[in-house]
């Protein structure tokens, strides 16, 4: 009985030791997981940051003239009541390509001037996913005062 009950003993203990293991490999997992996922929206984050900072020096090389910052890169240009507009379709590599093709846009919109005086040319540049979830916002100015 003595040899049995040890050989029962080691049996459990060898079941904690599994069961351990086996959370802790979880949490490894778990923890893993969430660092890729986080690497994965940084790394969107910084290509919008690049693509949004290329757009607004754009506009500022061009004084304002959003229908050249468009032209140059690669995207479309729209005039309304509202204002002019630029969008620029990205891909997932964040190349330019068509909109049914496109994982993330640019959009440039050109924001209200006074008079040409008292304040620089702004526009609004975002950067969102095709979802609709936004990546980046700011306003940049066409020249400094």
């Amino acid at each position: 009985m003595n040899k049995r009950s040890r050989s029962t003993l080691f049996l459990i203990e060898q079941l904690i030791v599994v069961a351990v293991f086996a959370i802790c490999s979880a949490a490894c997992v778990r923890i893993l997981t969430y660092a890729f996922f986080t690497a994965r929206g940084s790394k969107d984050v910084s290509s919008a940051l690049l693509v949004a900072e290329s757009a607004a020096e754009t506009y500022k090389a061009f004084t304002g003239d959003i229908s050249k910052v468009a032209e140059t890169l690669g995207g479309d240009y729209d005039m309304t009541e509202s204002g002019a507009s630029a969008i620029v379709y990205y891909d997932k590599q964040w190349q330019v390509c068509v909109v049914y093709e496109a994982d993330y846009i640019l959009r440039m919109i050109n924001g209200k001037q006074e008079t040409a005086f008292q304040s620089p040319l702004l526009v609004e540049i975002t950067v969102e996913k095709i979802t609709g979830e936004q990546l980046l916002a700011f306003t940049a100015a066409a020249r400094d005062f």
